[in-house]
């Protein structure tokens, strides 16, 4: 199977990114890092940290609202606002994504693509993954 490093963060989907961030943010003391329009993604994404984490270092919660994403919007349809995937970051995306290919895991993703922060990213089908969307990330591409 994969290696991964370290959990990069969790998302939030909304239907608006900037007010959902602000109360989140005010609600738990934390600050806003990365904030961008997504264009390979079409969505509106906000990163916040915890205060003593303003450089983003640590693990991050990922505001995310739908500017075009088909599939975000139906998922904020049938469910609401709320948790939508879990991201691991990963050394080597290639590899982790031939690896779980190769091991019969189903992908949304078989390559990586351009995500937030200039990462690259691929998501894991949740039926592979009890239920849960998993994005795997890495910060540059081996």
């Amino acid at each position: 199977m994969i290696n991964v490093k370290r959990i990069d963060h969790v998302a939030i989907a909304v239907g608006e990114r900037d007010e959902a961030s602000a109360r989140l943010a005010g609600l738990f003391g934390l600050v806003t890092g990365a904030r961008e329009h997504v264009a390979s993604q079409a969505t509106d994404v906000t990163f916040l940290y915890p205060a003593g984490d303003a450089n983003g270092a640590g693990c991050g919660l990922e505001v995310c609202a739908p500017r075009g994403n088909a599939a975000l919007e139906r998922f904020l349809d049938k469910r609401g606002p709320g948790l939508h995937h879990v991201c691991f970051e990963v050394d080597d995306l290639r590899a982790a994504l031939a690896g779980l290919k190769t091991g019969g895991v189903r992908l949304i993703d078989e390559t990586p693509r351009l995500g937030s922060r200039g990462h690259h990213v691929a998501f894991l089908h949740p039926a592979a993954t009890g239920g849960v969307l998993i994005e795997l990330c890495a910060r540059s591409e081996a």
